[in-house]
């Protein structure tokens, strides 16, 4: 799975006591690591690094959902997930939530 997480520049410059909100909550769920760093051009684009989109296995026209975390009312991160992920993440994360209710409803 493609995650690529993108965080607000004092998220990582002011470090508090608080965890970051982008960072992993369960053993095992992986690390984030600082990359490369990109700007925004005008038109609000940026550009992946090469070697990260080879390692990740990005190719022209793939197609990624974009995330975003709040934390106290600011957007502080923002993720990118495959599409071809998402509805499996989707369904992992409903599909106890919908055994619940039919299991209620009987």
């Amino acid at each position: 799975m493609s995650l690529i997480f993108l965080t607000r520049k004092d998220e990582m410059t002011e470090p508090t006591e608080n965890k970051s909100c982008c960072e992993p909550q369960a053993e095992g769920a992986g690390c984030c690591a600082l990359q490369a760093m990109v700007s925004v051009d005008e038109r609000g684009q940026m550009v992946i690094p090469k070697d990260v989109r080879e390692r990740a296995g990005i190719r022209p026209g793939d197609k990624f959902a974009l995330v975003t975390w709040e934390k106290d009312g600011a957007v502080c991160c923002i993720s990118l997930i495959r599409a071809d992920n998402l509805a499996g993440m989707v369904k992992g994360l409903l599909q106890p939530v919908m055994q619940d209710i039919l299991a209620a409803s009987h």
